[in-house]
């Protein structure tokens, strides 16, 4: 069940990235909103952990900053691999991928907060 909010969570987080952040967009079903959200899903999953592994020591360097340039690159290869996918979700350049990370991770700490119960975390 855990699973399946938390994939809710980030198809609404990625749809008002799409939504409020000029440079990133989305026009599709919601059916394809949650196959984003599954590939955003398997990118942070897969990807994520090795990049942070080798850029550890520019993650010591700049104090955890950057850490946004990592979840930046996260939506852009998740953009990439959507649109080879077939889900019609584009990202311009760096700054809106950016800035999108920045409103994704936001929102969906917030709405994990609101909508997850605390004791969900140990299944």
């Amino acid at each position: 069940m855990t699973f399946i909010l938390r994939l809710l969570i980030n198809a609404v987080a990625l749809w008002c990235a799409a939504r409020f952040i000029d440079g990133i967009s989305y026009t599709g079903s919601w059916q394809g909103l949650v196959a984003l959200a599954l590939v955003f899903g398997v990118v942070n999953t897969l990807v994520r952990p090795v990049l942070s592994f080798f850029s550890f020591p520019i993650q010591i360097i700049t104090l955890g900053l950057f850490t946004l340039v990592l979840n930046a690159a996260m939506l852009l290869l998740t953009s990439a691999l959507a649109t080879r996918l077939g889900v019609s979700f584009h990202i311009s350049g760096f700054w809106a991928a950016f800035i999108g990370a920045l409103l994704v991770s936001i929102l969906s700490t917030i709405l994990s907060w609101v909508v997850i119960p605390s004791d969900a975390d140990a299944d």
